[in-house]
């Protein structure tokens, strides 16, 4: 009992059932921490007015973003997480080919139907990352798309900013660049790109963000793209009317307010990620070095261990896993459930 009273401060996605005694679903990088107390308070506040519509169109959240980043407000389209804005974006740009690496987040396969995209996957190499040759070679005159996501989901790999310019001076300006930063905030400062620098110099350039991970708002859905010109107008014509809710303009808002106490987070989630990635390695689990709240680990029978121990995990064919990590007690149980099991090829 004095355990279960110790744990519930980081209270990652647990359940009782009859076959395990707990069970932990690591499946969806979420945060394992609840959002700050400031921002329940902000979100509950608006409750009061909930008979009440949103705006019409957003013009709060872009301001608050604008300001936060530096840019300006028309620059900024807001949606449904960072999913609902790639489909924004995708439904603006429909038709066409997709190009992104593989594995990659799900959706994309999935937002690529519903808007008539071709999705061209383009495998990660030996290293777990995103082969930037390969992908320029499969651009033609039908790419409607290029995605690239750093840190990359699922291995946690970070493109080499220098490489990042490189590809995007290689591409034609006609084809769009989606850089999925999801995943963002886990970045160390000295790795993360220049925002301003590489919006001003590349007009096909859009970057996509959420509140879903590192803020820990996930169920509230907001996310955003920054881009410029044309191309950001285009996007915004996919606004839903009433999309935003007035609860995620309160989120946000107390969300910037409490940087330190995110900061805090992060660098738990942080530590917590590379204790497990260190332990982990001793028994045999050579796992990629990951730049955000998760870690990808190589199969074979990976998933099949984890999920016999009552850990869901995201799986993939070749028997892998991605975890989402910052809880310590679901951090030991992965460890017990791999003991005994050596794979060889991450790094």
């Amino acid at each position: 009992m004095t355990t279960r009273l110790a744990e519930p401060t980081i209270p990652s996605r647990r359940f009782r059932t009859s076959a395990t005694p707990m069970l932990f679903d690591l499946s969806l990088s979420e945060n394992p921490f609840p959002p700050l107390p400031s921002v329940v308070t902000a979100v509950n506040d608006t409750l009061a007015q909930a008979n009440r519509y949103p705006e019409f169109l957003p013009e709060q959240l872009p301001r608050i973003i604008a300001e936060r980043l530096g840019v300006r407000p028309e620059q900024v389209v807001v949606g449904a997480g960072a999913t609902g804005v790639a489909q924004q974006v995708m439904r603006a740009l429909s038709g066409g080919e997709l190009v992104t690496s593989t594995p990659t987040f799900d959706g994309y396969q999935m937002l690529a139907d519903m808007t008539g995209m071709t999705l061209v996957p383009v495998p990660l190499d030996t290293a777990g990352e995103q082969d930037l040759t390969a992908l320029r070679r499969v651009v033609n005159r039908r790419t409607a798309l290029v995605v690239l996501c750093r840190p990359h989901n699922p291995t946690g790999t970070v493109l080499d900013a220098g490489a990042v310019r490189s590809f995007l001076s290689a591409l034609p300006r006609r084809v769009p660049v989606l850089l999925d930063e999801a995943y963002v905030e886990f970045l160390d400062p000295a790795d993360r790109l220049d925002l301003h620098a590489l919006l001003n110099r590349y007009p096909n350039l859009l970057v996509l963000r959420t509140f879903s991970k590192a803020y820990g708002l996930a169920g509230l859905r907001i996310g955003y793209c920054v881009g410029r010109g044309e191309l950001i107008d285009r996007i915004r014509r996919q606004q839903l009317p009433f999309g935003i809710g007035t609860a995620a303009v309160a989120a946000v808002r107390a969300a910037y307010a409490a940087d330190d106490e995110l900061h805090d987070r992060i660098q738990r989630i942080n530590q917590e990620r590379d204790a497990l990635r260190t332990v982990l390695h001793t028994c045999g689990i050579d796992a990629y070095r990951s730049h955000a709240n998760f870690l990808y680990l190589p199969g074979p029978g990976v998933a099949t261990a984890l999920r016999r121990a009552g850990i869901k995990a995201k799986s993939y064919p070749d028997g892998s896993a991605r975890i989402a990590v910052g809880d310590p007690l679901a951090g030991r149980a992965v460890h017990a459930a791999l003991i005994g099991l050596r794979t060889t090829v991450g790094r």
